[in-house]
């Protein structure tokens, strides 16, 4: 039992030093102890059944004052009359009562802190900002508005309650430095930040770093990010982007039998820096924000030759099959290879084609009359699924220019990574209007002059984007509808992100 130092500094030994090296010789553990009938650890040692009775009752009770997961039965509020009785000495009855387990009473008067966006529309849509405790990502293709929403909780997390935390922040870049010339521009223009008083934001208040390759990035959040956060009490913790290293490091040379290694090793990787992440949210009481980046999702391929022939009597299967658009992971998901013969090609095969399923465990063989029952059911592959965790495929109709849809990157593994995802969308909006040169209003005038005709005019057309922030998951609001239903319009002013008002939203709207 040699992890119990280990699990439990502050366990007595002492009184129990005539049993534990019996007990190390068998190779007991703690769980052992815990799990383990009493009779079946004395025949193993061969100890006085009483005397390891003791000892598991000693090991669950100090567990539970460790843990503070104290219960209301009364074998464990009070001792066994064996059990020693100083594992509780020291131990205050407050400290003793439940940490892990709350009511919904408790819960709904535990404090929520949060970090504001300094937009009242946008803290709505986020349930009040960003919750600290907890992982969130904000994902979206270059241009969406991620660093100037980042840049934002930088200055706001160190005003004090209830827009921010009162505490500095930690920026951790991947890609490029800080933008400390942005950051001035929003503290000069954003009303909320122009405060005289001690407790107005500065740059002073922003520690950052930059990671250029995973090795260093490992290093920091590992040894460096830990001693920071506690020495200069940090309230938010940027990472941007998270997928920029490991997109260098895994997908170089990931070709032939290289490729499934690679992929295991990321994912133990992401695993890890969850972990790490994780940890320092809970522990210190800290948000934690991550950029991601998003890739293209491309249509599925044309279904096998023996359907397209009878797509009449197949339409139900042929509508699912391309409801939904694949990303990168989906096309492991998908079970059915069409198996051409040596005389057929790929694009004049018009016959039955023989079907191979690819699985990893036996499956009984499908009924000889029931062929689709070779196929997965659409709704069981990440292809259908993903339209609810990814931000993107939700609204059936999303389509046209600016709709393709996207994937965030690093995939399924980092998604169950994170306590909440958001999204930031871009649409373009072009405009046409007719425009003038000087030479040509001259030519006009000229024309007029002469009793001849006006010159046509020329048409331009200017394109601006609109973005739209959405909730896809989260612990503490639900998501948003689907497609850009519920979505909240914001713009990048000079002073950050803005929330479009309802008027001007409408107002744009009959422009575009």
């Amino acid at each position: 039992m040699t992890d119990l130092s280990r699990i439990l500094p502050d366990f007595p030994i002492a009184q129990y030093a005539h049993l534990l090296p019996a007990i190390e010789k068998h190779q007991l553990s703690t769980t052992d102890l815990l799990t383990l009938e009493v009779t079946d650890i004395g025949k193993r040692t061969q100890l006085p059944l009483l005397d390891i009775k003791r000892l598991c009752n000693a090991v669950l009770q100090a567990l539970h004052v460790d843990l503070g997961v104290l219960g209301d039965r009364d074998d464990v509020k009070k001792p066994h009359p064996h059990a020693p009785t100083t594992i509780n000495s020291g131990i205050k009855p407050e400290t003793q009562a439940s940490s892990l387990r709350h009511t919904g009473a408790e819960l709904i008067a535990k404090p929520w802190h949060a970090i504001s966006t300094l937009d009242a529309s946008l803290d709505a849509a986020l349930g009040g900002g960003v919750p600290a405790g907890y992982v969130t990502e904000i994902v979206g293709e270059s241009g969406a508005g991620k660093t100037q929403f980042l840049l934002t909780l930088l200055l706001s997390v160190q005003l004090p309650p209830p827009y921010g935390l009162g505490r500095p922040a930690l920026y951790i870049s991947t890609e490029a430095p800080l933008s400390t010339r942005r950051l001035s521009q929003i503290l000069a223009n954003h009303p909320l930040l122009q405060d005289e008083s001690e407790s107005k934001p500065t740059l002073d208040g922003i520690v950052s770093t930059v990671t250029p390759d995973l090795e260093s990035q490992d290093h920091i959040l590992t040894y460096q990010v830990p001693v920071e956060v506690e020495r200069r009490n940090i309230g938010l913790i940027v990472l941007d982007s998270v997928a920029a290293n490991y997109r260098v490091e895994f997908e170089r040379g990931a070709k032939g039998a290289s490729s499934g290694s690679n992929l295991a090793a990321r994912s133990n990787e992401l695993l890890r820096l969850g972990r790490l992440l994780h940890d320092l949210a809970r522990k210190h009481n800290l948000a934690v924000v991550v950029a991601n980046q998003v890739a293209d999702r491309f249509s599925p391929a044309q279904p096998p030759a023996f359907l397209r022939s009878s797509a009449s009597s197949h339409k139900p299967y042929l509508h699912h099959l391309g409801a939904s658009q694949e990303s990168p992971l989906a096309s492991r998901s998908r079970n059915v290879v069409p198996k051409l013969s040596q005389s057929e090609t790929p694009s004049s095969s018009n016959s039955m084609a023989d079907i191979v399923v690819k699985s990893s465990m036996p499956e009984p063989p499908p009924p000889a009359d029931d062929f689709l029952a070779q196929y997965n059911h659409p709704a069981l592959l990440l292809d259908h699924q993903q339209r609810w965790f990814t931000g993107w495929g939700d609204d059936p109709y999303e389509s046209g220019e600016g709709g393709a849809l996207k994937t965030p990157s690093l995939g399924l593994v980092w998604s169950t990574q994170i306590a909440s995802r958001v999204a930031l969308y871009r649409r373009p909006v072009h405009y046409h209007h007719q425009r003038k040169d000087e030479e040509e209003e001259e030519e006009e005038q000229g024309d007029e002059s002469r009793g001849g005709m006006a010159s046509t005019t020329t048409m331009k057309t200017t394109t601006s984007w609109r973005r739209w922030m959405k909730v896809v998951f989260a612990p503490h609001v639900p998501g948003t509808g689907t497609g850009l239903d519920g979505a909240v319009e914001f713009e990048v002013t000079m002073g950050g992100i803005k929330g479009v008002e309802a008027a001007k939203k409408g107002k744009g709207k009959g422009k575009a």
